[in-house]
């Protein structure tokens, strides 16, 4: 038996989706899910194989709940997003269904899952990679935390520590630790507000208030909040470059 998951903030979009799988007795829908909250833990109890996911909902998109799923099913899109940033997915993701759609392009997606089974969760992983550069993604950082999940807007964020195999968050209510690396996120934060200033450090330059020397060549940079923040030799130049000294 398939187990699947429909994950839509608009129950009209539902109720197609779910007509369209009644025509597959192999398939058992295990649940209906209006956000991205109740899909997280839909995943979680069921631990479906596919799972049908709008990208455009209220609290956090599809993209943003992905990235918190830990035993990740396979995907296909749902949605009214716009076809021309879709292409970029397209190579990633099972397949996406483009609002309105017919039950003919739902079958093609649906058999085009089947042929390819085993090898989704790999491109999954590439997928949410692509989408983390879209401006739809790039402007805040979603954690869970003990189950719960909280979004953090970039620009409350004062600096990023790398964390073994992840990355620690540290912004004014605390610090938080994310599951990716520190060239994930060099890539993705707008390099106008922050800057890889250490292996081991990427600075908000909006957070500086000072910069002292330091052994061996390197710097300390002093934040609004009194943090130290190390600055490498390397690293020095481009604070510098960042904050127009």
């Amino acid at each position: 038996m398939i187990k699947a998951v429909i994950i839509d903030d608009e129950p009209l979009a539902r109720e197609v989706v779910k007509e369209f799988l009644s025509g597959y007795p192999q398939v058992e829908l295990m649940q209906e899910c209006n956000d991205g909250f109740e899909g997280l833990k839909a995943i979680q109890q069921h631990q479906p194989d596919i799972i049908f996911l709008d990208i455009q909902m209220p609290k956090i998109t599809g993209f943003e709940m992905l990235e918190l799923v830990e035993t990740m099913p396979a995907v296909i899109f749902t949605t009214a997003f716009e076809e021309h940033a879709l292409r970029a997915f397209e190579v990633h993701a099972v397949d996406y269904l483009l609002k309105p759609f017919s039950r003919d392009r739902f079958d093609k997606a649906f058999q085009k899952w089947l042929e390819q089974h085993n090898s989704n969760a790999a491109a999954t992983a590439a997928l949410l990679e692509t989408a983390a550069a879209t401006p739809l993604q790039n402007n805040r950082v979603v954690i869970k935390i003990n189950g719960k999940i909280k979004i953090i807007p970039v620009q409350d964020i004062h600096y990023l520590e790398a964390a073994d195999d992840y990355v620690k968050i540290v912004t004014q209510e605390g610090s938080f630790l994310k599951n990716k690396t520190m060239s994930f996120f060099e890539q993705t934060l707008d390099p106008q507000q922050f800057t890889r200033v250490h292996r081991s450090y990427i600075l908000n330059v909006n957070q500086v208030t000072r910069i002292d020397p330091y052994e061996k060549e390197n710097h300390l940079a002093i934040l609004r909040s009194g943090a130290r923040v190390l600055v490498s030799k390397t690293g020095y130049p481009r604070l510098k470059a960042a904050l127009g000294l």
